[in-house]
This record gives structure tokens, C-alpha cells and sequence, in this order.
């Protein structure tokens, strides 16, 4: 009888971690989540998320092996196989969280940042399939990118290449969290954009309903209606955003030369009040040879089981690198 191989994808974030099986063709069998509970060290989330995948793991079909792990975490480096100094979770400097997962599954495991594995998920699940060259760009809260190139993710020599938004913008600019000044994503991301609508509140005179919202209540959402009604001021801060990040994805273009940049995350989902004038200013900062070249795209992967498709991407990925995949889920002694 014929046996339909899946994976485990899981994206670990600092109050919710969410995992799911997915077959070869990036159709999620099932999912769940469960509560990460940051201040508790990586040794004790790994045996709740193992239980956790054992009972999702009831729901699967008759015939159904597994083949692998991948794993999406915050400031994850996928060739040590660690975490290190993850915002928001209390890890300590750094965890192997690849050997945790060997030490309980005999399966080929793989981790790298969400970014990344946004990145990976579009290559093989989304709109980046059949592509040798792009760039994916997550606007969350911050900016995170993951580059291809000549269809393999660039980790560069260390396991951290590609973080566009700790490119500097304005070396004089905005304080970043990472402790420089100036940084891409302290312009271009949901929290960006709110610091922007601050400083054209206190730059112009213009009627606004941003003026009645507090700087604690202020989000990139409000931004977006009051730009679908006509806003003025979040016309203009859309208008800003979409200038500067044209502006750094015609530098990133000058570097790899891709076929086409994709955006996701939730500044995304405000659709063609920034993409439309992103492309506009993508194609004014580009150097000639690039012009007319690069396609912007909005991401094709689901906004809502995106992550778990991007870390399911990141283990179908090792398991095509391994010559002898195993053929199912086997669980080491917990």
C-alpha cells in the first residue's frame, strides 16, 4: 500500500508556538498551537511540543509517514542549529534546538529564522516556485528578508546573511532595538510606520483623525483605515514608507539581481497603498541595467498558516538533501 510522506512544521514565537503536519504539495493536514510560555527555558517547551505532536498526530490519514522536521524561531542560525539571544523568550545566549529535537525524534531536523523560512515556503510553496532568484520581505513588527540565490537560501559564513532591515537608512535616525541608529526597519514595518505618522503629525498642519489617538494606541491597522478613507497624514506616511523601503530594495537589487521581491506580513495586507508605490519607487532608485526587470509581488502563501508552511518548506528541503530519508516518524525514548 502506498504511503503519503508529510512533515512537521513549527514557528516558535514568544507567546504562541504553532505546529502542523504538511504533505509535499504544502497542503497543511492539520495544525495547532500551543501556549510558548516564554520565561520557561527551550529544555522545557520541547517535551510539551513533542507531546503536543504525538496527539495532533491521531489526526492524520491511514498511510501517512513522516520525514522530517523543520523548525521557524527568532534569531534561529540553521548551521549551528541554535537560538541565540532570542527577543522575547527567555533561552539565555544560546540553545541547540536541533539536538533537543534528535534527542527525541529520529528524523532529518532543520531551524532557521521565520524570515528564512517565509523565504524558503514561497520558493517551494508560493509564488516564487520555479524561481532561481528572489527576495522575500516580512513586515511585522519588524523587517525581516530572506534571499535566494541560484534556488537556495543565502546563509552567508556565519548562518545570518540577509538582514535588509539592520541596513542603515540614516546612520543619525531613528533608534533601532538592536542598538544602531537608522535602521530600515525602524522606517519600513508596522512599528515604523506609526513613528512616522508621530512625525508628520508634529511636521504638518493637516486635519487628521490620527490626532485623536494616543501614541500607545496608535497601529499600523488604524494607519491603513485612515488612509482608506483619505487621511492626509496617513496618505503621506504610507507615501514615506513606500519611498524608503524602494529605495533599500534597489540596493538589494544592485547585490543579487533577483527575478522578483515578494512581500508578506501584516504592513503587507495593505495591499496597493504601499505596493503599488513601492514598485513605483523600486523603479526610479534602480540602477538602468535593472530596470523593467524586477517584478514586486505580494506574497501567494496564506497569511494565516504562512509560518507553519515556511518551517514545513525549510524540512521538505532537508529531506531532499538526504539520500535516505526515514521512511516514518520514529520517537526516541521521551
Amino acid at each position: 500500500m502506498q504511503t503519503n510522506q508529510c512533515v512537521i512544521g513549527i514557528d516558535i514565537g514568544g507567546t504562541t508556538t504553532s505546529f502542523g503536519f504538511v504533505d509535499r504539495s504544502g497542503a497543511l493536514i492539520c495544525e495547532t498551537t500551543l501556549p510558548t510560555l516564554a520565561n520557561q527555558s527551550a529544555e522545557a517547551l520541547v517535551p510539551r511540543l513533542c507531546d503536543g505532536i504525538e496527539k495532533l498526530r491521531t489526526a492524520l490519514p491511514p498511510q501517512t509517514s513522516v520525514s522530517g522536521i523543520g523548525i521557524g524561531a527568532p534569531n534561529a542560525n540553521y548551521q549551528r542549529g541554535t537560538v541565540e539571544n532570542p527577543p522575547n523568550l527567555n533561552w539565555g545566549a544560546s540553545v541547540n534546538l536541533v539536538e533537543l529535537f534528535r534527542q527525541r525524534y529520529d528524523l532529518p531536523v532543520a531551524i532557521t529564522n521565520d524570515a528564512n523560512a517565509a523565504a524558503i515556503g514561497e520558493l517551494l510553496f508560493g509564488g516564487a516556485r520555479g524561481m532561481k532568484h528572489a527576495i522575500i520581505i516580512t513586515l511585522g513588527t519588524g523587517l525581516g528578508s530572506g534571499i535566494i540565490v541560484n534556488g537556495e537560501l543565502l546563509y552567508g559564513a556565519d548562518g545570518f546573511a540577509g538582514e535588509l532591515g539592520h541596513t542603515t537608512v540614516d546612520p543619525t535616525g531613528r533608534y533601532c532595538a538592536c542598538g544602531k541608529h537608522g535602521c530600515l526597519e525602524t522606517y519600513v514595518s508596522a512599528t515604523g510606520i506609526c513613528r512616522t505618522v508621530f512625525e508628520l503629525l508634529a511636521q504638518r498642519l493637516d486635519a487628521s483623525s490620527l490626532r485623536d489617538v494616543s501614541c500607545s494606541d496608535l497601529t499600523s491597522k488604524i494607519i491603513y483605515e485612515a488612509a482608506c478613507g483619505g487621511d492626509a497624514i496617513a496618505l503621506a506616511a504610507f507615501d514615506t514608507t513606500a519611498r524608503i523601503l524602494g529605495m533599500k530594495l534597489a540596493d538589494a537589487v544592485a547585490y543579487t539581481s533577483p527575478e522578483a521581491i515578494f512581500l508578506s506580513g501584516g504592513l503587507a495586507a495593505a495591499g496597493d497603498l504601499l505596493i503599488t508605490p513601492t514598485r513605483c519607487y523600486l523603479e526610479e532608485f534602480l540602477f538602468n541595467p535593472y530596470k523593467g526587470k524586477v517584478k514586486l509581488l505580494r506574497s501567494e502563501l496564506p497569511e494565516s498558516s504562512g509560518a507553519i508552511l515556511g518551517a514545513a518548506a525549510l524540512a521538505w528541503h532537508e529531506v531532499d538533501k538526504t539520500t535516505t530519508p526515514s521512511p516514518s516518524l520514529s520517537r526516541r525514548g521521551a
